[in-house]
């Protein structure tokens, strides 16, 4: 395997301590991060849309004077954060990876989860790369071009989308974590293939307000990082929420860890279709919780089939990305992504009966799911059931294109329909290809798997890796 850095990656508590401490400043930090995205051989052009390399610079100016007389607007202050090209920023157009909204108008004011980040201090690097309008798992971009995984980085592999470039930035040391979005796993896919740490939440939780759309149904708002404490932080300030201390990491070794969580394991559809370096990354894991204390339960998860047959004839994404788009579509067709727009013509012809009847099916089966996990205290599962291909395989052919995209797709997406948070945790050895493991909880009870998910992380981390 090759990687593209090789220094000692900090998390975003570690960075706040060393700012505290005098060790480093926000400046230097900055500065660290605007060389990376520039480096000539490196993935910061594809990587970034946008680098707001000037602004960037004065912010952390801006930090570290404020800290020198005790003025500290959050743990946060002073680290360097990238975010999706789908977010407003005050000033600058939101292209949403495509080059049809070039000529938009700038935007008034920063979408409100950017706003709140800004507000905690966060020094804002530019707008990060992404599939045409968050319209794919690959990561790839026709426009601005594709950053590569960071794994096995001579194959150039995909790195997962549709949060390509925060992903990527993250891995890559071009910022310090990353917000991107997930309507069907655009942050714990691209978290999984690049071997990082991702979050969705609970739909409600980070408000959408200034976040460029695909599926109202389905969007959410959340990070990447290099741990679970950092998304945590990212999160609670989205959401508006102090940032609660992170867990002691002293319990690593504990074999009672774990003890009296349950935690189920979905054999419905969420099972098939694994690589073997999947399925063996998993059952390590599996392992290892339980050896930790944690009591594990495979169960059938009638729900997910339900949603899978509901999803068939027609669905949330493909229908509301479709009258977002249908002007666009009429106006614009040689200034999309070829594919993108196959993609977004599909919901064309869908009937407005069967949408009808699947936004109808989708509460019963949220009501439904709750119930049928109720016992569990998370459930399980490979964040996706493959690693991450090469961009040759993607290219091959229009079948493999999409055959692939589904797959990566196969077990995020059901989870925004049922709208649980989920966490994308690396499983995989040092040298492995990347693995993530999806942690689900409960509709609304974010909190409490964050700090499930915190303690597995734990317990998995200096074992697998």
């Amino acid at each position: 395997m090759t990687t593209a850095i090789t220094t000692v990656v900090k998390t975003l508590c570690e960075l706040s301590a060393d700012l505290a401490q005098g060790k480093t400043t926000s400046e230097k930090l900055t500065r660290d991060c605007l060389d990376q995205i520039a480096e000539p051989s490196g993935e910061g052009q594809r990587a970034f849309i946008k680098v707001y390399a000037d602004s960037a610079l004065a912010c952390a100016q801006a930090s570290d004077l404020q800290r020198a007389h005790g003025v500290v607007a959050s743990p946060l202050a002073g680290i360097p954060i990238s975010i999706k090209d789908l977010f407003d920023v005050a000033g600058d157009i939101t292209r949403a990876g495509s080059i049809i909204l070039a000529d938009a108008p700038p935007a008034r004011h920063d979408a409100l989860a950017i706003a709140r980040l800004r507000a905690a201090g966060a020094v804002i690097m530019g707008r990060t790369n992404m599939t045409e309008f968050a319209y794919g798992a690959h990561g790839m971009n026709t426009h601005y071009g594709t950053p590569l995984n960071p794994y096995d980085r001579a194959t150039q592999r995909i790195p997962g989308g549709s949060s390509s470039g925060g992903a990527v930035s993250v891995t890559d040391q071009m910022a310090a974590a990353a917000i991107g979005s997930d309507t069907g796993g655009s942050v714990r896919i691209p978290a999984a293939l690049c071997g990082i740490t991702g979050f969705k939440p609970t739909q409600a939780r980070v408000p959408l307000a200034g976040a460029f759309p695909l599926s109202t149904t389905r969007d959410s708002i959340g990070p990447l990082g290099n741990s679970v404490g950092c998304c945590m932080w990212l999160d609670a300030i989205m959401a508006g929420e102090d940032i609660s201390p992170l867990m002691p990491s002293t319990g690593a070794d504990d074999p009672n860890t774990l003890k009296g969580l349950r935690f189920g394991v979905p054999t419905t559809r969420l099972l098939d279709n694994l690589q073997p370096s999947v399925a063996d990354a998993f059952a390590r894991a599996m392992t290892i919780l339980s050896q930790h204390g944690a009591s594990i339960e495979e169960f059938s998860f009638a729900e997910i089939e339900r949603e899978a047959n509901g999803s068939a004839t027609v669905n949330f994404s493909a229908v509301e990305a479709y009258a977002l788009h249908r002007q666009r579509l009429k106006l614009y067709p040689d200034k999309f992504d070829p594919r993108v727009y196959k993609r977004l013509l599909l919901g064309e012809n869908m009937n407005a009966a069967d949408y009808y009847d699947l936004v109808q099916l989708r509460q019963q089966l949220i009501a439904s799911a709750n119930l049928s996990t109720a016992r569990f205290d998370a459930l399980l599962t490979p964040t996706s059931p493959i690693i991450a291909p090469t961009i040759a395989e993607m290219n091959a052919s229009e079948e493999k294109f999409f055959r692939v995209n589904s797959l990566l797709l196969q077990n995020c997406g059901p989870f925004n329909v049922l709208n649980r948070p989920c966490w994308s945790i690396p499983v995989h050895r040092a040298g492995d290809a990347p693995v993530g493991l999806m942690m689900v909880g409960e509709t609304g009870q974010d909190t409490r798997l964050h700090r499930i998910a915190q303690a597995a992380e734990h317990c998995l981390r200096g074992t697998l890796r």
